[in-house]
């Protein structure tokens, strides 16, 4: 087990806990001959409280990318540091290697598997991290789920299209979502959002996004003549949507902005946690909106 210290710079604008991380790696599945492993990042709890957690899925475009990129670091040191237990993931990345990745030239069939594929993986590290709760004291009623552009597009799919995806699975029925936090992604088709599964969210996101929508838009805005041409349903739209079945959200809206805003905005994460913080208080339709206008930048 290795031991991280929280350096001062990372939490320069979050409430310092003074105590060492415990980072862990733990085998979730095997799948197509590839090891599936996460990282657990705590600090130590010898009263054994039960503490929220959040599973992150990093970006990379289902091609490239890993669990601990420096972002998914600094990012699993902060959540740890806030008292939750955070785990970053690894999946299976099935456009690694492949001549058209996931691009306009990726067919449309091969993207809709890729989106199918990555939500199980994220299900089956959510399904071992819970079954797994007492071992790292998580609390199976402050569930997070949250990723960076692929990511994000894997754990929206994944949690708000479960019934389309998971329709002949049960292992993941007694397990609840309490929110999901998106950077810069998407999913397939909002009409899978009802009022039974309007989870909570976090969403940040540029208007300007070229791979990513921010509301409804082709998929890298391909032309409709290309084998890859998908529309998707971003942020704003999936927000729209929560709203419409009395859901709770935080949205950033970052006019001007392109698809930068898939890395996490550090500066921001007090409210992320404080928004959080109010749904697992039992608070109920916070819609709350931010405009961050890059123009003027």
């Amino acid at each position: 087990m290795k031991k991280l210290l929280i350096p001062f710079c990372l939490l320069i604008s979050l409430p310092l806990i003074a105590q060492e991380i415990q980072k862990s790696t733990h085998l979730y599945a095997e799948k197509d001959g590839q090891r599936l492993e996460l990282d657990v990042y705590q600090t130590a709890n010898p009263k054994g409280v039960a503490r929220p957690v959040l599973i992150w899925v990093h970006g990379g475009g289902f091609s490239g990318g890993q669990r601990d990129n420096k972002m998914e670091v600094r990012l699993m040191e902060a959540v740890a540091s806030q008292g939750y237990v955070g785990v970053s993931i690894t999946y299976r990345l099935l456009r690694k290697g492949e001549d058209t990745g996931f691009s306009c030239d990726c067919p449309r069939s091969e993207k809709v598997k890729v989106f199918q594929e990555s939500a199980y993986d994220t299900w089956d590290a959510i399904h071992y991290i819970h079954q797994e709760k007492e071992k790292f004291q998580i609390d199976p009623e402050k569930i997070i789920v949250g990723g960076s552009s692929a990511g994000a597009e894997a754990i929206l799919n994944a949690v708000y299209l479960k019934d389309w995806l998971f329709e002949s699975e049960s292992k993941y029925d007694d397990i609840q979502i309490a929110g999901v936090w998106s950077q810069a992604g998407a999913i397939v088709d909002e009409r899978y959002i009802g009022s039974h599964n309007a989870v909570p969210g976090v969403f940040f996101h540029g208007t300007k996004d070229n791979l990513v929508p921010y509301a409804t838009a082709p998929h890298h805005y391909c032309a409709p003549e290309r084998a890859g041409y998908i529309w998707l349903d971003g942020s704003a739209t999936i927000t729209a949507k929560l709203k419409e079945h009395q859901g709770s959200y935080l949205m950033y809206t970052y006019i001007g902005a392109k698809h930068e805003i898939a890395g996490v905005q550090f500066e921001e994460l007090p409210a992320v946690f404080d928004f959080f913080a109010q749904i697992f208080d039992g608070q109920k339709q916070i819609q709350q909106e931010v405009i961050i206008d890059k123009t003027k930048n």
